[in-house]
């Protein structure tokens, strides 16, 4: 058993000449260049055409230097399982990969039983660092994973449905009984949000400042929590499986019907509305790149979905009561007390088994979280909760302006207030956040004082034409005018026969319409009857 190193797409063995090493530069450069570069031979402005040239030359020695950094400097590279032989990854034990790895790694590996305050639920902050654990039965806790200490445990003496950390390790939510509350690291409670009624599931947006919940009523409010003002409050239907999308922060529902249905707080009616299964959804996992969606229903199936095109990749045999996706895109799926590990190992969205772990008999598995950063799962479950290695889950370099594990209290106080500065409005969750900072296309339909400007200016001009001067008999006030009313006929006929068409397609729409509706027998009676 070993690990095999991951060179995304880069060449394997070690360059040995300079065209070697100037090649795979270039392949790095192009994943940091911000798109190809703008055609500056069509401008005509030299001042705008200067100053964007520099801008460009500007964006490839950022992105040759980011190359560079990643190619010399970075720390460590990921690896996966390799089987030798007839080996099946999948057939390794957690006990195998203990003996192999370094002592820091294996202190990864543990259980924590607390069997009167089960089952857990789990939730880790952005870099990794700090996992916060709910018990239903009260028990909130916080825990250093780097130096696997407890900073803070307290009892709420009632039901805890679901953790999460909202912008950083200080404040932390909680799905109690009747209501969610915040508290800080210290476990004191900051709020209590009472609007949001008993709530079953929490999730925060990180950009956006947004706490989303989903209660039991089915009611899915968005709060500020910055400022606490309530962003938006829609009926969707009872459920208790709800995800984040981190590409784009879309809310998703998975439904009793087998639908899956995504929000955004400015919409009172889903952007989207999919089938997914034939029974009712049981759980939702997005991939990093916002692009693949796993769905997990009740009829026994596990289904990869792309999201650009709303289709169907992959389908698995087998129920699960959660999932979720890595760093690195490995899937796992946990059911009774087995959990899996799914891979994409040609890079096609193609996934196949990777690793297996099954946990004491009797333990059922509630939560499956990646931690980030580590290529650790943390499962919780009804006796406690758990922590096992999968290799290559986690990315293995940090960059410490996005997520920090070993930052100070200052850049943390420094790093809220930027993400503060950034904080992104809710207008701008949407399906494809690309499309923020283009130019909107010109609509090609042309409204009502377009249209009369138009055919005003075709008027004035047929009006101003100078009719040449004619023999004798051909040149009379009588026949300049005639024509001048022929050619101002002409100018009109275009766009009368445009009006006339659109009034025949609106009265054409309306009688189709008035025919799909039609009464049944026991109520046409009381409709308008037609006057004769």
């Amino acid at each position: 058993m070993g690990e095999s190193q991951e060179n995304d797409a880069l060449p394997k063995n070690k360059p040995s000449t300079e065209q070697d090493i100037s090649d795979e530069l270039d392949l790095r450069i192009k994943k940091y260049l911000r798109g190809e570069g703008a055609n500056l031979e069509v401008l005509k402005d030299k001042k705008l055409k200067s100053q964007l040239a520099v801008k460009e030359e500007l964006y490839g020695k950022s992105a040759k230097v980011a190359a560079k950094a990643e190619k010399w400097l970075m720390p460590s590279e990921g690896g996966y399982l390799e089987a030798e032989g007839i080996e099946k990854t999948w057939r390794f034990k957690q006990e195998a990969i203990a003996r192999e790895v370094d002592i820091s790694s294996s202190r990864n590996q543990y259980d924590i039983v607390l069997p009167e305050l089960g089952p857990y639920t789990l939730d880790f902050t952005s870099s990794g660092r700090y996992m916060a654990v709910g018990g239903r039965k009260g028990h909130l806790g916080i825990v250093d994973m780097i130096n696997l200490s407890l900073i803070r445990e307290f009892q709420v003496r009632e039901t805890v449905r679901d953790v999460a950390f909202l912008h950083n390790e200080l404040f932390f939510a909680a799905a109690q009984k009747k209501y969610p509350y915040i508290y800080n690291r210290e476990g004191t409670e900051l709020h209590c949000l009472k609007e949001h009624g008993p709530v079953l599931r929490l999730q925060f947006l990180e950009n956006h400042f947004l706490l989303a919940t989903i209660n039991k009523l089915g009611q899915l409010r968005y709060q500020d929590v910055t400022m606490g003002t309530m962003v938006g409050n829609f009926r969707t239907g009872r459920t208790n499986v709800m995800q984040v999308n981190p590409y784009n922060g879309v809310v998703s529902l998975g439904h009793s019907g087998g639908t899956v249905t995504m929000w955004k707080p400015t919409s009172s009616s889903p952007l989207v509305k999919m089938l997914c299964h034939h029974g009712p959804v049981s759980a939702l996992a997005f991939h990093s790149n916002g692009h693949l969606m796993a769905t997990a229903g009740k009829d026994k199936k596990v289904k990869l979905w792309d999201l650009r095109k709303f289709e169907v990749l992959q389908t698995f045999p087998g129920h699960a009561n959660t999932l979720d996706f890595s760093q690195k895109g490995l899937l796992a799926w946990g059911n009774n007390s087995l959990v899996q590990v799914l891979r994409d190992v040609s890079g096609t969205q193609n996934y196949s088994k990777y690793m297996t772990h099954s946990m004491v008999k009797g333990y059922q598995i509630g939560k499956l979280v990646f931690r980030p950063y580590e290529d650790v799962l943390g499962i919780g479950h009804s006796m406690g909760w758990s922590s096992i290695l999968i290799p290559g889950a986690g990315e293995p370099n940090f960059d410490s302006w996005v997520a920090n594990p070993f930052e100070t209290s200052k850049q943390r106080r420094e790093k809220e207030i930027r993400s503060l500065l950034d904080k992104l409005p809710p207008e701008t969750i949407m399906l494809d956040p690309s499309k923020i900072g283009t130019v909107k296309p010109k609509n090609q339909k042309k409204t009502k004082q377009e249209k009369e400007a138009e055919i005003e200016a075709a008027l004035e001009a047929a009006k101003g034409i100078k009719l040449k001067n004619k023999t004798k008999g051909r040149n009379k006030p009588g026949k300049r005018m005639q024509k001048k009313q022929e050619a101002i006929a002409r100018v009109k006929r275009p766009y009368l026969e445009q009006k006339i068409q659109e009034e025949e397609n609106i009265s054409r729409k309306k009688q189709k319409t008035s025919e799909a509706v039609e009464l049944p027998k026991s109520l046409q009676r009381f409709a308008r009857k037609k006057a004769s």
